[in-house]
């Protein structure tokens, strides 16, 4: 009988099982949220403190998976560029992927991607103020393995709102995947980071 998993409700044993993905212990193998990141301009930082100062005063009550859209990602995604050409932004957008004996199915819906016809270029999930992201990591590899049919790498970002972390997959025999560092909303040049990292990200897929 095939087992339907839901794509909120999917776990890393799901993925190392079914679809034996890996974790990578190669320091290199996601150096893209490290290296040759761009600088800010100053209009740049002054969006981000008014950004961290909306979401900090809005958290004072529970804030919603759209209100982290709209407060903070937002503003983010339009920072890097990724409104302009030669990106485009859809979301909602179903996927599902099936196992090599397909014997599992995951279903899942993307909440915000990023694409460069036809070419994805980053799967965002976005978690309720006071989730962990945690669960939301495997939630976006899931998705983003739905991707393998290309030879780029497939990157995600997941948030709350408060916390950040990127995510980097590769297509292989086995595939592939490592974490950036947790970024943290309080933490005083994170978010700058941040935006640094999706601007990186940005430049790499137009140089393609």
């Amino acid at each position: 009988m095939v087992q339907i998993i839901q794509g909120k409700e999917v776990t890393l044993v799901d993925l190392v099982e079914k679809f034996n993905l890996q974790r990578s212990q190669d320091k290199q193998f996601f150096r893209e949220w490290q290296d040759n990141l761009p600088e800010l301009s100053e209009a740049d930082k002054q969006t981000l403190i008014e950004v961290k100062a909306e979401y900090l005063h809005l958290s004072q009550y529970t804030i919603l998976e759209p209100v982290v859209k709209m407060v903070v990602l937002s503003p983010l995604l339009r920072l890097a560029g990724f409104y302009n050409p030669p990106f485009y932004i859809a979301s909602e957008r179903e996927v599902e992927i099936s196992s090599e004996d397909e014997e599992t199915i995951i279903r899942g819906r993307i909440d915000i991607l990023v694409f460069q016809p036809p070419f994805w270029v980053l799967v965002i999930e976005a978690k309720r103020a006071e989730y962990s992201l945690v669960p939301a990591i495997p939630q976006a590899l899931a998705y983003m393995l739905t991707n393998l049919t290309s030879e780029r790498p497939a990157f995600g970002f997941v948030t709350n709102g408060s916390e950040f972390r990127f995510i980097k997959l590769v297509q292989a025999q086995t595939p592939q995947y490592a974490l950036s560092d947790l970024f943290a909303l309080d933490s005083r040049d994170d978010i700058d980071n941040v935006v640094k990292i999706l601007k990186r990200l940005a430049q790499l897929v137009s140089q393609r």
